[in-house]
């Protein structure tokens, strides 16, 4: 009944206020969006050419998120831990407005224990809920006003990128930072081509790119992985340039990259976390296993190659020698392969397509992180290149089946007795 009743008050706002004619009219899309958020659209798709099933696109985008929550759960917990064992050793606690919070709750909540499992937790959710929440209200704002422009509703699309695009971020980012960079990747990575379904670009990682090219010192450098106050920790992938002898220097253990106990942005460092997301994609049917494997398989394969450069090669470029394993917990690798490459819109849409666009993603994010020292991870512009190739790659494929359709009934034709001029 309390749900009848909910669903009845919102109907009767929205023709009060927000239907045609009505006072609010231009702000329909926002009320468009409130409606749609709380129950399943009433609208259906009409015509005979549609495949119709359970699931939605506003499932599909929700079943998208849970994937990601133990990546974000693993990564606050992280950046706590991060912290407080800095802290253990003596650096000093925040002292910006986060460490105001943190202070006024450290009564309530062991926010300083490195041992503590909540107090970790809280000590992350301090520095990334106030990204999210940034993130979704300046997001929504442009997404709401060219829904009204565009005349269309608001996309639950967003709310995926609204979670992805905070993950992928360090946790001490600077608010209006966030702000300037979701709104490019809404405008011009995707509302600029007529919305979602239309961008050929992820609009998350358009978002991130922007942070990188505009704000590089600020966003790459090893003080921006710590929320602590002026102490630097170098990341594997930093480290990785040095190669194995580097990274056990530093104190990295594969164990501790593939768990996810590292620094790095909030929701990439968990390997483990990825994979349970991965787990979750493909029970339900939702990401593409051809990308997630291809993209793997690529990706290691050449790690793996690459090791058997000579003893020249590897002393000028100790990476050589990483070997895959390394390559797969190190950076977003993971991220990228379960939730960033498999975007629908974006990556390729053939079946053969697929394989060869996450084979090149996953080939070429090796290449750079061997062989570009000045920018060790990789998978961000990677991906954005192979979203670039992903048409290129579906229309040599369509191609390549048209030529085989149209040989084989030629062959069929004259075959039967049948002149085919």
């Amino acid at each position: 009944m309390k749900i009848n009743a909910l669903r009845k008050m919102i109907q009767d706002v929205g023709e009060k206020f927000f239907m045609p004619g009505k006072p609010l009219a231009k702000l329909y899309p926002l009320y468009d969006a409130a409606d749609t958020f709380f129950f399943t659209p009433d609208r259906r798709t009409e015509g005979t050419v549609h495949v119709r099933d359970c699931v939605d696109f506003k499932r599909m985008m929700m079943f998208v998120i849970y994937a990601m929550i133990p990546c974000l759960l693993m990564g606050l917990y992280n950046v706590g831990l991060q912290a407080n064992r800095l802290i253990d050793a003596g650096a000093t606690a925040p002292s910006d407005w986060h460490g105001a919070i943190l202070n006024a709750l450290a009564d309530l909540i062991p926010v300083y224990d490195s041992g503590s499992i909540i107090g970790c937790f809280v000590y992350g959710l301090v520095y990334w809920l106030p990204v999210y929440v940034v993130t979704m209200v300046v997001g929504l704002a442009w997404e709401i006003l060219f829904a009204g422009i565009y005349k269309h509703e608001v996309n639950e699309g967003f709310f995926v990128t609204g979670f992805l695009f905070p993950l992928i971020c360090p946790a001490t980012i600077p608010l209006w930072q966030v702000a300037l960079a979701i709104s490019f990747g809404v405008v011009i990575g995707k509302e600029i081509f007529g919305g979602t379904g239309r961008n050929f670009l992820n609009p998350a990682l358009v978002a991130r790119a922007f942070l990188f090219f505009a704000y590089a010192g600020q966003i790459s450098g090893d003080k921006v992985w710590t929320a602590v106050d002026g102490v630097s920790k170098a990341t594997p992938l930093s480290c990785a340039t040095g190669g194995a002898e580097a990274l056990a220097t530093a104190g990295y253990t594969l164990r501790d990259c593939f768990v996810g106990v590292i620094p790095g942005a909030v929701g990439e460092t968990s390997t483990l976390a990825c994979l349970i997301g991965m787990a979750f994609l493909l029970i339900v049917g939702i990401a593409s296993w051809r990308v997630m494997a291809s993209m793997f398989v690529g990706g290691m394969g050449l790690a793996a190659l690459l090791t058997l450069c000579g003893p020249d090669a590897v002393a000028a470029r100790p990476a050589l020698a990483l070997g895959p394993g390394w390559h797969f917990v190190m950076g977003g690798f993971a991220f990228g392969m379960v939730f960033m490459a498999t975007d629908p819109v974006t990556s390729a849409a053939t079946k053969l397509g697929q394989y060869v666009y996450g084979a090149l993603v996953g080939a070429l994010i090796s290449v750079v992180r061997v062989f570009h020292p000045a920018y060790p991870e990789g998978v961000m512009l990677v991906i954005l290149f192979g979203n670039c190739v992903a048409p290129l790659i579906d229309y040599c494929v369509v191609q390549r089946n048209v030529r085989r359709r149209a040989k084989r009934l030629e062959t069929g034709r004259t075959e039967g007795g049948v002149s085919h001029e």
